[in-house]
């Protein structure tokens, strides 16, 4: 028998200072068998990051042409499409022909950069696409914070991100690659 996602109810609270976004998000976040604690709370991290009343979350692992999350215009258009990981040059660029803006949320430490290495010079003609990494230090410290009820406080400013908790807190550098 087939295992069933795994439900985490989440309020994410997001204080942007570098966009002046301030608003709470409730999220109900179901977790694939597949997925670990560390790639749910990257997914949760660039919900936040991205912030916007009509972003949403996706199937994402259960669909292979649809993204993590995305945000969709009033008149159904995609003007946003997240992905996490480390997708191939295909995937990169069918999305960028399908979405406005592409942004890759990558981690993992070395196999990212070595995934980066290989790929960057064929994503230079996509001028709607964004690299983001994430360094192993910074998503093992919030995968420590996953739990399956969670009240997050999010605080971006100057590129730099605290992810806090009851529990405990983790701070993010991301590091623009693209």
């Amino acid at each position: 028998m087939a295992q069933k996602a795994t439900i985490y109810k989440v309020e994410l609270s997001v204080s942007d200072m570098d966009r002046h976004y301030y608003e709470t998000h409730k999220l109900t976040v179901a977790k694939h068998p597949s997925e670990t604690d560390e790639r749910m709370m990257v997914r949760i991290l660039a919900f936040a990051l991205n912030a916007h009343e009509q972003l949403e979350m996706t199937k994402g692992l259960s669909t292979d042409d649809e993204p993590d999350i995305w945000q969709k215009s009033l008149g159904g258009e995609l003007e946003l499409w997240v992905a996490l990981g480390l997708p191939s040059e295909k995937i990169i660029r069918q999305s960028c022909g399908k979405a406005g803006k592409v942004i890759v949320y990558s981690y993992g430490g070395r196999t990212a950069e070595m995934w980066w290495d290989k790929l960057k010079g064929s994503t230079t003609r996509f001028d709607n696409l964004e690299v983001v990494n994430f360094s192993e230090k910074d998503t093992a410290e919030l995968a420590k914070l996953a739990s399956r009820s969670m009240k997050l406080q999010v605080n971006i400013q100057d590129g730099e991100v605290m992810v806090s908790l009851d529990e405990g807190m983790a701070y993010v550098a991301p590091t623009k690659w693209k």
